[in-house]
């Protein structure tokens, strides 16, 4: 799991192009949106087409996002799971 969140860290600053944020700057339970990492609603759809292109998996409801992308550690545990299914 600690190499998943790694890699979620390296596709999130790669995705939405951060460039002034390092992977050691996003703890594993950080906020990804709001006063976290600050990322907003087109963020959160570059992320959902992240999922569908790096791991093949696709949210039916864009609200599933909201819990799932609340950090790279929800992330990480639903990708474990969805996996696993």
């Amino acid at each position: 799991m600690t190499d998943l969140k790694l890699e979620l860290k390296e596709k999130i600053i790669e995705q939405l192009n951060l460039e002034d944020v390092s992977v050691d700057d996003i703890g594993d339970s950080d906020p990804l949106f709001g006063e976290g990492l600050g990322l907003d609603s087109i963020d959160a759809l570059e992320l959902i087409v992240m999922l569908d292109k790096d791991y093949g998996i696709k949210l039916a409801d864009p609200k599933e996002g909201r819990q799932i992308f609340e950090s790279v550690e929800t992330m990480a545990t639903y990708i474990t799971q969805q996996k696993g299914a």
